[in-house]
């Protein structure tokens, strides 16, 4: 029997100018990578892969009223907190060029809004969507809180010692795609679990 193939894709979000890096992987290999600073062309092409699910490294809501959303305050790992960026009001967040990639984030779930479905704890048929974050998915996967530096070296042997084939990923940018398409892998066989609630939005990452 041919086994179906199943495509999932991965995210990094940068700043305007900076950009997306996308990565795809279909059956346990990176099969396509695409950077591009326009979320409509991402999405469109996620959509020319047939992806059925898309992770992506950027904040998919924003504070309901403090500094912090509780998907970022009860991010762990075995009781030990994963130290990672607090997303604060959208007004709050306004007042700061930090954030500026956070809003191109917003942009790029906008795009994929019209296609996918923002994931809200609850298990759906459609194609759908959802926040990860790579550093707390190299925890995950070794099952404690690691070093999140050297980054570019921590990231690539995370996948390299999974069995993945990493020499498309050509810079850090596209190993944290890649990191969040083995994500958006591990939802697609129920193997993640959840950081947040529905009003703030969910941080997902794989059970290691």
């Amino acid at each position: 029997m041919n086994e179906v193939t199943t495509t999932v894709i991965g995210i990094d979000v940068g700043g305007e100018r900076k950009g997306f890096h996308a990565v795809a992987l279909q059956n346990g290999t990176f099969v396509a990578t695409l950077a591009h600073s326009d979320p409509a062309v991402i999405v469109s092409w996620c959509r020319q892969l047939k992806a059925v699910v898309v992770a992506v490294d950027a904040p998919c809501g924003w504070s309901a009223g403090g500094a912090s959303r509780l998907a970022e305050r009860s991010l762990a790992i075995g009781g030990n907190k994963i130290s990672c960026f607090a997303t604060p009001t959208r007004a709050r967040a306004n007042r700061s060029n930090f954030y500026k990639w956070v809003f191109n984030g917003a942009r790029l779930y906008q795009q994929l809004a019209q296609h996918y479905t923002l994931f809200d704890g609850a298990r759906r048929s459609s194609l759908t969507c959802f926040e990860t974050f790579p550093h707390a998915v190299v925890c995950a996967l070794a099952g404690r809180v690691v070093a999140a530096r050297p980054k570019r070296e921590t990231r690539r042997n995370a996948l390299r010692q999974r069995g993945y084939d990493v020499g498309s990923l050509t810079n850090v940018d596209f190993v944290d795609a890649g990191l969040c398409a083995i994500t958006a892998d591990a939802f697609v066989r129920g193997k993640v679990q959840l950081f947040g609630n529905k009003v703030e939005g969910f941080i997902v990452v794989p059970v290691g």
